[in-house]
């Protein structure tokens, strides 16, 4: 399969396995998983031509691994970033001492003032790093990195939970656990 191709079916199968199941024909369960021959079916009846060794082709070339494979194969699920009500069973986990959020310019001054918000989605999802944030935030425009001071966040009470491909979730994060940082400071450490 091309890489055009790639991409085309992941976000097919992102639009149906986080925000519109019910678009395509098919079913969630409460933890978001759902049976591979109805989804392969259900892509068919809609057009969608695609095969079990292509579905298994995006899901294991997937650079975000935004979707998994139950541990017998026959069920799969987006990994994180539903807007339909799921319940992806991840434990509280503390989290490291920063985590990072990519944004762009246009948003900033509603984050630092109101924080950062999950909008239409269950979380806020947060990196690990800031070059994972930098590449979230280009999607939308000039990115802008901000250093989440989880540390202190869990201190307080904030619970963290983390996806099987890393991507850490809060339900929200304050404005004053937020720092915008500098495009020369790639590590996210304070400057001296």
């Amino acid at each position: 399969m091309d890489q055009k191709r790639r991409v085309k079916v992941s976000k097919y199968l992102a639009r149906h396995l986080r925000h519109q199941p019910d678009r395509l024909g098919i079913t969630l369960d409460s933890a978001g998983w759902t049976d591979v021959a109805e989804l392969l079916a259900a892509c068919r009846s809609r057009g969608l031509s695609l095969t079990l060794a292509e579905l298994r082709e995006v899901v294991e070339t997937n650079d975000k691994r935004r979707f998994a494979f139950s541990e017998d194969g026959r069920r799969i699920r987006a990994n994180q970033g539903h807007t339909v009500e799921v319940d992806l069973d991840l434990p509280p986990t503390p989290p490291p001492p920063v985590l990072y959020h990519g944004t762009v310019g246009r948003f900033l001054e509603a984050i630092l003032r109101d924080g950062l918000l999950p909008m239409a989605r269950h979380d806020v999802h947060l990196s690990p790093d800031t070059a994972t944030a930098r590449k979230v935030g280009a999607r939308r425009g000039a990115p802008v990195v901000l250093a989440v001071d989880a540390a202190a966040m869990a201190a307080a009470g904030h619970e963290f939970r983390v996806t099987a491909n890393g991507v850490w979730l809060t339900r929200a994060v304050p404005p004053a656990y937020l720092r915008v940082i500098p495009d020369e400071d790639r590590d996210g450490a304070p400057r001296r």
